[in-house]
């Protein structure tokens, strides 16, 4: 696949659509081979590239980064881990999936308010959704919990006094992420990987018609 004719608008949409459940890269593969681009176009391709392959490694790496700065607010942590749900939500497999896991615990305890939780009927036009990319959770827009939660963390940086202290632990982290994408060669797996997603991508597309 060839990463200089993917835009960054493109990689943006592959991350909300893909599998959230993935499993990070171990260790012996995300710190091995590591080189400087050869020009400026190589470095973009290989920041896209791996951005997208090493995507549950950077997360957990974002969160580490600010667990470990964070480790004498224990506000401020909270407010992390609510960052974390809220962008977390963005991905369209977990808001489906934490949406599905919520409603039939609910069940559970009482299958009418489980009901009221489910998400309003979609029309179907020519065998496609209308609202294929709305995604509800808890009966309600996703964006909806994306804000609480991004509000929620807010407060809590705010009331531990630690909200500058959280800006540079997140600046940190990023940078950490970027110079990561940007010295890790993509290897032959990282290859493979994204020719096998494009299959799955196309054979989805194939089904819809």
């Amino acid at each position: 696949m060839d990463w200089d004719n993917v835009a960054a608008e493109d990689v943006i949409e592959a991350l909300r659509e893909v599998e959230w459940s993935t499993p990070p890269r171990s260790l012996g593969e995300f710190f091995s081979r590591f080189a400087f681009p050869r020009s400026f176009s190589k470095w973009k391709s290989r920041l896209k590239c791996n951005l997208y392959y090493y995507r549950t490694n950077y997360f957990i790496l974002v969160i580490f980064v600010l667990g470990l700065a964070l480790i004498t607010r224990p506000l401020a942590i909270v407010g992390t881990v609510f960052t974390a749900l809220s962008i977390a939500f963005l991905n369209d497999s977990f808001a489906a999936t934490f949406n599905e896991k919520f409603i039939r615990t609910i069940r559970l305890f009482s299958p009418h308010m489980a009901a009221k939780m489910r998400p309003p009927h979609m029309p179907v036009i020519r065998g496609r959704s209308a609202a294929r990319k709305t995604v509800y959770v808890c009966g309600k827009p996703r964006w909806v919990f994306v804000v609480i939660f991004l509000t929620a963390s807010l407060v809590m940086w705010f009331s531990s006094c630690g909200l500058l202290w959280v800006l540079y632990a997140f600046l940190t982290s990023l940078f950490v992420v970027i110079v990561h994408a940007s010295v890790r060669t993509p290897n032959l797996k990282a290859r493979l990987n994204t020719f096998r997603e494009e299959f799955r991508a196309v054979w989805r597309n194939y089904s819809e018609l």
